[in-house]
């Protein structure tokens, strides 16, 4: 997902780019010069890429949440208790580890299914800040003591108000959407910041208002010919609020990998198309990475655009030699 959202916007990007940016590469940014990490967004379960500034701003809620109950994030339950001792141990004596240095045989209770017990309470002391993602192999973490992870400076930074942290979180929505929907309550938090957007048909928007010289810098909207192709991750910040992408480029669109088959509309990993200034269609592609092939699995497209190009270029991201239509 992030890969797909950043190859559109970071000249030269490569699939996993971020992931070596934010673990300290050393093709990218070597360990003992990281400037981001992965957590939470406050709140949520969203898993996120921070700068280092986030870190004060999470304390709060990983707090609150070793006082909650649930399988997933909450506080630990005596079993996990038990073994959190010995895991935080083990990573401090040996390093960074993941869940199978743990792996006794035991399972968890999860909401994601059958779990371990070792992967259940890394997840849960993960959530509650006692250990980082330090690095990873493929999507395996491996997790490390926060100390480890982040400098010193950043973890003895001064933990904020608890309204510093509410206008830091709209801010950051801003940023991260650029065009979007606040609550009544948010609105006062951040009105020194930020522009009201109207337009027809839609609900009332905000945009910071360093943005807005981006609307008077707009071209035209360019002719089919010209218009330029990106095929969007389905969480683009575009497309992010259903509600929003509904109104605003007339597109209803639903990320279906956890719609059962029989109910997908347009498909497991459908990518919405979008052609200049208007969202065209969509194209559902697996990548064959045995046979280096991009498959189309389904595609629904605006008559005068083609998205040959388009699917080109992500079949070269990927590394994938050529294109085909998916059998059936």
């Amino acid at each position: 997902m992030h890969d797909l959202i950043a190859r559109n916007r970071v000249a030269g990007y490569r699939e996993g780019d971020l992931m070596r940016y934010v673990h300290g590469d050393a093709s990218v940014l070597p360990a003992d010069q990281r400037v981001a990490f992965e957590h939470h967004l406050p709140s949520t379960h969203v898993l996120v890429a921070f700068g280092l500034e986030a870190w004060p701003h999470l304390l709060a809620t990983m707090r609150a949440r070793t006082k909650r109950s649930g399988a997933w994030s909450g506080r630990l339950s005596p079993r996990e208790r038990e073994l959190a001792g010995h895991i935080l141990a083990e990573i401090s004596a040996r390093g960074s580890l993941n869940s199978d240095a743990f792996n006794d045989g035991r399972n968890a209770k999860s909401v994601w299914g059958k779990a371990t017990l070792a992967k259940s309470t890394l997840q849960k002391l993960f959530f509650h800040g006692r250990v980082l993602i330090a690095r990873r192999e493929g999507n395996r973490r491996f997790y490390d003591l926060p100390e480890r992870v982040l400098p010193a400076a950043v973890l003895a930074s001064p933990e904020p108000t608890q309204q510093e942290t509410e206008r830091w979180i709209v801010l950051l929505k801003l940023r991260q959407r650029r065009l979007v929907t606040l609550k009544r309550q948010e609105v006062p938090l951040v009105e020194d910041q930020v522009q009201p957007v109207r337009i027809p048909a839609c609900p009332l928007l905000y945009c910071l208002r360093d943005d807005l010289a981006l609307f008077d810098a707009a071209p035209a909207a360019p002719t089919i010919a010209s218009a330029r192709l990106h095929l969007l991750a389905p969480l683009d910040p575009l497309l992010y609020d259903r509600v929003v992408t509904a109104r605003l480029w007339a597109f209803d669109y639903t990320w279906e990998v956890y719609t059962p088959p029989k109910k997908r509309v347009r498909g497991y990993y459908a990518l919405p198309v979008l052609a200049g200034t208007d969202i065209v269609g969509h194209l559902d592609p697996k990548a064959d990475r045995a046979n280096r092939k991009l498959l189309i699995v389904s595609r629904q497209i605006r008559r005068g655009h083609s998205v040959t190009a388009g699917t080109q270029q992500l079949a070269a991201f990927l590394g994938l030699r050529t294109v085909a239509l998916a059998r059936g």
